[in-house]
């Protein structure tokens, strides 16, 4: 969606005045690890509601296609509205082509049209672009009004020219050739910016205008960061800051409070109701200022009066924007999820999985970075396990919310697994290694917080599911305990608990029909029919079974061929952790449990389960 149109929608409610939107900044890390670690901020960025964020735009070689690769996984997989930087200087027309075409077909619409900086040996660009200008009306002849533009601003005047009216003339002139919003340079001097806004109002820019609020880390970071942009420091804010320079904890608290009081009277300006924050690729201090402004829960509860519109992220990708259920199995990896299905152009039934489609079935699309973590950052999250007690005791830590990932997991444990939390911890110190679950859910209100999705005025509905690893053994008997609690229902028709069980092989024991697909959440909405988002059944079961073991040995890997990360006194334990991971391919068994009969208590699973009186790990 256009930046113009969300801005509009978002600031025409009936809440009077509505509250202030904001947006983020991110750069292209130089590192691939780097690249990971910003994917994850984002991804926890993403819960602050945002109405876009935008990502930097670096010239030539690798990293302007890392721009690209960026924009596409923000917008496909984050399922974050992104607005992609674009410089002409030293393009040439070629590389602008491919840089707009990637970002067109990735479902980009929003585009900041930028000159860039000038050679840095006073030469003339080589680039066929000379201004913005240039750009922006190279691009609407190209693309019609396909895209979004915005342009960059100086309030406190451009560093190339020092006539005021010349740097207001140039600007006209950006917006005159097509421009949709502005978005200003970093400033602290908020009389000075209030004053340029009433300028450009002056002279017909009736665009939105954006400021660029940068946050206050570090008293180094301040001054460096204003030297370089030439913007003015009022003296208030040396006055607070110069005292405490040396401490950065006292810093960050009172850059937060200059920084929102600041914010604060942009918006009550009447020009303000949206900020840009220059993150610099770090989430405290931004998240302290929203705080600060009380827009972060003002935005929550406002969106949550028509709920989440599903379950699960919603892609942004056009391509992408009828797909309507998925498999379960990807509810905590959704960058896997997301990489299988990229080449699709259709989504039968609006699912993956679907093996009745002539595209199902290419695993290799998820065959890169399964693991999503560098050998250092694995052992330093999981360590070097070397027995099953240790690999629960990793899952229990997750759980218990000192962990924030797992191999199988990529973000951390959510408020909706706190119903079920006790139950959890205990299956893993009785040897079953819990991949996934949700609690069982009874007409519960589409706006609750924690559960709750779909449209207002709705009722949410899941049935109970449990997936874990269990020894090969156990899974014998625990089968037939719930053949014997399904046959004792007394309908024999259909399964009050359904299951799959599945070993490396692809040996699979289940008790339901090849064809079954089963929906474990669905929703009831007035004037709507009934939205079923999350299935399970057994086709797309079996390519998780795949993806999952394959998890495993990836972790072995990266840890055995880089034991320059690992401590003396762990890689002794190394033969360990390599026996356990291959015996825990041999020997454990993946297995899913559905308790179809939502009304139930959660504690039945768990109750057949603790009735095998398995043995706590010593």
């Amino acid at each position: 969606m256009k930046i113009s149109e969300k801005l509009h929608q978002a600031h025409s409610g009936s809440t009077r005045p509505p509250p202030a939107t904001f947006s983020f900044e991110f750069f292209v890390p130089k590192t691939s690890q780097g690249v990971q670690n910003l994917y994850d901020r984002m991804d926890r960025m993403y819960d602050l509601n945002p109405i876009f964020i935008d990502i930097t735009w670096n010239a030539g070689g690798r990293s302007s296609s890392l721009t690209n690769e960026m924009v596409y996984t923000a917008q496909s997989t984050l399922g974050l509205e992104t607005c992609m930087h674009l410089t002409c200087t030293n393009m040439k027309i070629e590389l602008i082509d491919e840089a707009l075409s990637k970002a067109y077909k990735s479902g980009c619409q929003n585009i900041l049209a930028l000159r860039g900086d000038p050679p840095l040996d006073g030469s003339e660009s080589t680039g066929d672009f000379k201004y913005a200008k240039d750009l922006i009306l190279y691009i609407r002849k190209k693309y019609g009004n396909h895209f979004n533009i915005g342009v960059a601003a100086y309030p406190e005047g451009h560093p190339e020219e020092e006539d005021e009216s010349k740097t207001l003339h140039y600007l006209k002139e950006k917006c005159d050739a097509g421009a949709n919003f502005i978005i200003t340079q970093m400033f602290y001097d908020v009389d000075n910016f209030i004053s340029w806004c009433a300028k450009l109002r002056k002279i017909g820019v009736e665009i939105p205008i954006i400021p660029g609020i940068m946050p206050i880390s570090t008293y180094a970071a301040f001054i460096r960061r204003a030297k370089w942009s030439e913007i003015k420091i009022p003296p208030h804010f040396l006055e607070a800051l110069e005292p405490i320079k040396d401490d950065d904890f006292l810093v960050r608290e009172k850059g937060t409070e200059l920084v929102s009081e600041m914010c604060q009277q942009l918006i009550e300006s009447g020009y303000v109701n949206h900020l840009h924050f220059y993150t610099m690729n770090l989430e405290k201090a931004t998240v302290m200022i929203l705080e600060k402004l009380n827009l972060v829960e003002a935005i929550k509860s406002h969106d949550l009066v028509g709920g989440t519109e599903l379950p699960w992220r919603k892609s942004l990708h056009p391509e992408r924007s009828k797909e309507s259920i998925r498999p379960i199995f990807w509810q905590n990896r959704k960058y896997s999820y997301v990489s299988r299905t990229a080449t699709w152009d259709e989504f039968p039934n609006g699912r993956w999985g679907d093996s009745r489609s002539p595209a199902f079935g290419d695993i290799d699309l998820c065959a890169s970075e399964l693991l999503r973590q560098s050998p250092k950052r694995a052992y330093e999250l999981w360590g070097t396990p070397g027995s099953l007690k240790e690999l629960s005791d990793i899952v229990i830590s997750y759980l218990k919310g000192d962990l924030k990932s797992l191999p199988w997991s990529d973000g951390s444990v959510g408020d909706d697994t706190k119903v079920i939390v006790d139950d959890l911890v205990e299956l893993n110190k009785r040897g079953l290694l819990t991949m996934n679950s949700q609690p069982a859910l009874n007409s519960i209100k589409s706006s609750e917080k924690i559960f709750g999705w779909g449209p207002k005025n709705g009722y949410v509905y899941q049935k109970q599911y449990l997936e874990f690893f269990c020894h090969k053994d156990i899974i014998v008997k625990l089968l037939q305990t719930i053949d014997d609690y399904n046959n004792n229902q007394g309908d024999a028709s259909s399964a009050i608990i359904s299951y799959y069980a599945v070993d490396l092989k692809g040996n699979l024991t289940t008790n339901c029909n090849d064809d079954d697909i089963n929906a474990v959440t669905w929703g009831v909405f007035p004037g709507e029919e009934i939205l079923q988002p999350t299935i399970v059944e057994k086709t797309s079961f079996l390519a998780w079974k795949d993806e999952v073991y394959r998890l495993f040995s990836e972790w072995r890997k990266v840890l055995t061929s880089n034991l320059a990360d690992v401590k003396d006194e762990d890689k002794k334990n190394l033969h360990k952790f390599e026996k356990l991971m291959t015996e825990f391919s041999e020997d454990y068994v993946l297995c899913n449990l559905v308790n179809n009969d939502f009304i139930d208590s959660n504690s039945t699973l768990f109750n057949l389960i603790y009735g095998l009186d398995l043995q706590v790990l010593e």
